[in-house]
């Protein structure tokens, strides 16, 4: 099963299922397909190994953290990991990066990273590409989760 945790503050309309169905489509989109049936356990794979074998998280539970912030908070999370206290429109934090790759989680749980979006950031950008707000969240949160899977761009 994925599970799409999201933290976010009344004060954003963040449309939860418009991040939930993005999280789902680059999951669909590399071949991931967490807790389906069979004995296969995962080992430490990157997304490459997974996407290109195809491999399904047999078994394994699949879980993404997305959070919704502010500008002040957004510099604060910049300048405290980043060293540069800048606006970013989105951050991503992989724990495959931190543990060198997924590995057997003890609770079944495979925890891919964390999705900082900021949400000023999101306005000025749907506005800047003249789209939808919901269309700049999903874009946003689809370049955050393929991040997390160990896809990075130049």
């Amino acid at each position: 099963m994925l599970s799409v945790l999201i933290h976010t503050d009344t004060r954003y309309p963040v449309n939860r299922k418009v991040i939930r169905q993005a999280v789902a489509d680059v999951f669909a989109a590399n071949n991931i397909n967490p807790s389906t049936s069979g004995g296969e356990m995962l080992r430490s794979l990157s997304l490459d190994e997974l996407g290109t074998a195809g491999l399904k998280l047999n078994d394994t539970d699949a879980e993404v953290s997305v959070s919704v912030v502010g500008e002040r908070k957004m510099k604060a999370i910049s300048l405290q990991y980043l060293g540069d206290g800048k606006k970013h429109g989105i951050l991503s934090f992989s724990f495959e990066e931190a543990a060198g790759g997924f590995v057997n989680p003890p609770d079944g749980i495979l925890r891919l990273g964390d999705i900082i979006l900021c949400w000023g950031e999101v306005l000025l950008a749907a506005i800047r590409d003249d789209v939808l707000v919901d269309e700049e969240l999903y874009l946003l949160t689809s370049h955050g989760v393929l991040h997390l899977l160990g896809k990075h761009h130049e």
